[in-house]
């Protein structure tokens, strides 16, 4: 499978993911406002290491998305669409929000 259909695949999958877990990330933003203690208990929750993946794996999400989302839209203006520059472009989305995901992973486990 070409390079340009896994991440077209991987940037419904992303968008799938963000849309299914709105009502969660909404639900936790509500939650986080209503009081002092509320947002000190949520971020106590957010502290184990398994809410940390799963906030990686959103993350990601978001961040790949964002990135594929804006390859197709430079791709409807027709730029990029011959076979070298789909897969140079394609590259660069999984090289962009690879890179921007491990800086949030350092953030997130506590390397800065």
């Amino acid at each position: 499978m070409p390079l340009a259909a896994i991440v077209s695949i991987m940037h419904r999958i992303s968008g799938l993911f963000l849309f299914l877990m709105l009502p969660f990330i909404l639900y936790l933003l509500d939650s986080s406002l209503l009081s002092e203690g509320t947002f000190d208990y949520l971020k106590g929750f957010t502290s184990g290491w398994f809410v940390k993946l799963v906030i990686l794996a959103l993350s990601w999400a978001y961040l790949h998305h964002f990135c594929a989302g804006i390859r197709h839209l430079i791709m409807d203006n027709h730029i990029g669409l011959d076979k070298d520059s789909a897969r140079k472009s394609s590259a660069t989305v999984l090289v962009i929000s690879i890179a921007l995901m491990i800086l949030v992973a350092l953030k997130l486990f506590g390397a800065f």
